[in-house]
């Protein structure tokens, strides 16, 4: 019965955020397109530090080995990021990637077109970046939401209820600024859906091995939720915020800067409204 409750509590958690978020962003907010960058970056920033990081270092882990698993994180994400572009590069044939470059600078970053009048090759680099960091940091932050709905099933069945709730809604803002970022490199919107969607679902994955696992993998928690926000992190400085530092208007300087507000705010409404409760 518990493990039903946990499958059924994990599974709404999930994959409903997932939905929830693309209904927003692909219907309600479907005209400001363009805002949704900002939004992102301000949702993932915020689901990082005031949601994920807290709670890691409010756990008995020690903080030094909580900055080392940000650090090494921010790396890896960094490293996958590299790797994405290089595969990229190479998938759709030599001509864009190198533009007589040293091979390292041709992989090092989609500026360098721009800097040096590639449109074409700096488009199809942005559009790729950050999918699979995203992804990646999704998957294990969303495993780490399983264990947190498992562990407060196995408790009590009201507090997994609660907790399964908390985690649906806190996933939706952060959930919207997955999709904004897959939505630039996939060809349609159900590839993003579909994409986010199978991430969603490892959190009934989680959810049944910390059923089984829930003393053995308590302790790993903290590090589940730094890994996580090293990845949100990494992509919004890296992938998002740089494609909105361009030369704008005031009037669309005050619009991106609202709109990362906007981000920020959505995950600390969310956040005060779930009360922490998982």
């Amino acid at each position: 019965m518990t493990f039903l409750a946990i499958l059924m509590g994990t599974l709404v958690a999930g994959i409903g955020s997932v939905w929830l978020a693309a209904w927003l962003s692909f219907g309600v907010l479907s005209r400001y397109t363009q805002h949704m960058l900002s939004l992102a970056a301000g949702a993932l920033l915020a689901t990082a530090f005031l949601h994920l990081l807290p709670e890691a270092f409010e756990s008995e882990a020690g903080a030094h080995a909580l900055f080392m698993t940000l650090l090494i994180g921010l790396v890896f994400f960094f490293l996958l990021d590299k790797a994405e572009l290089w595969h990229h590069g190479h998938e759709h044939g030599h001509g864009h990637g190198h533009d007589g470059h040293g091979h390292g600078d041709a992989q090092a970053s989609g500026h360098d077109h721009k800097a040096h009048g590639h449109p074409h090759a700096h488009h199809a680099e942005e559009k790729v970046r950050g999918q699979w960091a995203v992804l990646a940091g999704d998957s294990v932050h969303c495993f780490g939401d399983g264990i947190l709905i498992a562990s407060a099933f196995i408790a009590d069945m009201h507090l997994g209820v609660i907790a399964a709730l908390a985690v649906l809604a806190h996933e939706v803002p952060h959930h919207m600024g997955d999709l904004a970022v897959l939505r630039q490199g996939s060809s349609s919107r159900q590839a993003a859906i579909v994409k986010v969607s199978m991430a969603g679902a490892i959190t009934a994955f989680g959810g049944a091995v910390g059923y089984v696992l829930v003393d053995a993998l308590h302790d790993w928690l903290p590090y589940f939720l730094v890994v996580a926000s090293s990845s949100f992190v990494y992509v919004a400085l890296a992938d998002l915020i740089p494609q909105l530092q361009k030369r704008l208007s005031a009037r669309e300087t005050a619009a991106q800067i609202l709109w990362l507000g906007l981000g920020m705010g959505m995950v600390l409404l969310v956040s005060s409204l779930a009360g922490h409760q998982h």
